[in-house]
């Protein structure tokens, strides 16, 4: 695996940071977990957006602009002939003392990671179950991809393949939240529902664009606070990411779903290729 590191391009074996980096210290990273097609990012600005956000909030100092972090992406995948690939753009805070940081961070590590797509074709069902354990709150007024990453690793080991299978989190408080890498939404009687922000989920991309696409072709969607009940007595139910795009479920525990035959997911999934192809 080629990466970036600070400026210098090496590969995985020879990545090296400090202990004493607070992204590990205190899990003070973050991170965005991205994809090209035909070498271009989708979403790239919304990427860095979200991503700035949760810097700026934790007095992280980004050094290199958009365009150099597009090079970087660029030059990663030219290294792999060419290929299209998954990235995970991390930036951690840096080296310091143990003891917490006063003010801000100048120096942080910043590092794109680059491995191979995986190769799930498109509109692949999955099923799902609900998880034991229950969704953390975020850190902060909105939840950040950052490195407390352990709610979603307890998540994690409760399935036994992500590859097959997503975990749905509820709330402590018995909401439907999100899934271990995704987002969740629902039909039922042609109404598109998903949690909403105040659920403590992450502000996904590809959530975001489903929710402005359905409303610019005037389907009817609800964002709010939703239970157990409320997902299990839908028709259809797909999950959203990055890096897998928008994926049917077929099975809810023992709740057979129309999966990928379903209407409005195949009406939304043929329109997200579409947008593709238009970037």
């Amino acid at each position: 695996m080629q990466c970036w590191l600070n400026g210098t391009y090496v590969t995985a074996e020879e990545l090296r940071i400090s202990p004493f980096d607070h992204g590990f210290l205190y899990g003070l990273g973050f991170f965005e977990t991205l994809r090209t097609y035909n070498g271009k990012v989708l979403f790239w600005e919304a990427h860095m957006e979200r991503l700035q956000a949760a810097l700026t909030q934790f007095h992280i100092h980004m050094p290199y602009t958009q365009q150099d972090l597009l090079a970087v992406i660029e030059q990663l995948n030219l290294a792999a002939g060419g290929q299209d690939g998954y990235f995970r753009l991390n930036v951690s805070a840096g080296e310091h003392s143990i003891g917490l940081q006063p003010s801000e961070y100048t120096q942080p590590n910043v590092i794109v990671f680059r491995k191979e797509l995986p190769d799930t074709p498109r509109g692949k069902e999955k099923t799902a179950q609900w998880l034991e354990v229950r969704r953390n709150t975020p850190e902060g007024t909105l939840r950040v991809k950052s490195h407390h990453y352990g709610n979603n690793v307890l998540g994690r080991f409760e399935m036994s393949s992500l590859a097959m299978q997503e975990g749905f989190f509820l709330t402590e408080e018995g909401y439907v939240a999100e899934g271990v890498t995704s987002n969740i939404f629902w039909v039922k009687d042609d109404i598109l529902y998903t949690p909403s922000l105040e659920a403590g989920i992450l502000p996904g991309i590809t959530r975001a664009w489903i929710l402005e696409h359905a409303q610019s072709v005037g389907m009817e969607i609800r964002e709010g606070l939703f239970t157990k009940n409320d997902v299990e007595q839908g028709s259809e139910c797909f999950i959203t990411n990055s890096v897998q795009e928008l994926v049917p479920i077929c099975k809810l525990e023992d709740i057979q779903l129309l999966g990928n035959k379903g209407p409005i997911y195949l009406r939304l999934h043929e329109a997200f290729i579409k947008e593709v192809e238009q970037q």
